[in-house]
């Protein structure tokens, strides 16, 4: 699941982090981990990678991240308020961490819907002290590229998010 090119990605990251003296937190649904998976494929990410969340079900988002079961109710678990309240969730959990990024979306094949298609996925990302931003693509493919590729947008966020704030 996890190319050389998602590898170099995530190495890339790591280096950027470490030059920032920042750590890292996910909080992933649809990508199941795959992005804590790239950062600490890679020798010495400890020093950069706090840790990681997989809520894969509202549930868990709510037991582990604090994403209020009406929020969830309101938006679904794929949308923008969601996707935010994730990343804060797991900032808040993480007392080293700097940066946290979210992952919430549809990767197929089914459980799609029109206003929701399958390859909908919705970013959040947080920095301590600042902002949080969201941002939703929509991927083409397989579930396989779906994930793939959300775990590269995810990434690139993380890099965008260093130096911020």
């Amino acid at each position: 699941m996890l190319d050389g090119t998602v590898l170099a990605q995530a190495a890339e990251t790591l280096d950027r982090l470490r030059q920032a003296g920042l750590q890292v937190v996910t909080a992933e649904s649809c990508t199941g981990g795959l992005v804590a998976a790239a950062l600490t494929h890679h020798a010495g990410s400890s020093d950069m990678v706090q840790g990681g969340f997989i809520t894969y079900s509202n549930d868990m988002k709510t037991a582990l991240l604090s994403v209020a079961p009406a929020l969830l109710a309101r938006h679904g678990a794929v949308s923008a308020e969601v996707a935010a309240a994730m990343a804060e969730g797991a900032l808040s959990r993480a007392p080293h961490a700097a940066i946290a990024v979210s992952i919430t979306g549809i990767a197929g094949p089914g459980g799609g819907s029109a206003s929701k298609p399958v390859g909908l996925v919705w970013f959040g990302t947080a920095r301590r002290g600042g902002q949080t931003r969201t941002l939703s693509r929509h991927f083409g493919g397989d579930r396989t590229a779906v994930r793939q590729r959300a775990v590269v947008q995810a990434l690139d966020l993380i890099r965008q998010r260093i130096g911020t704030e």
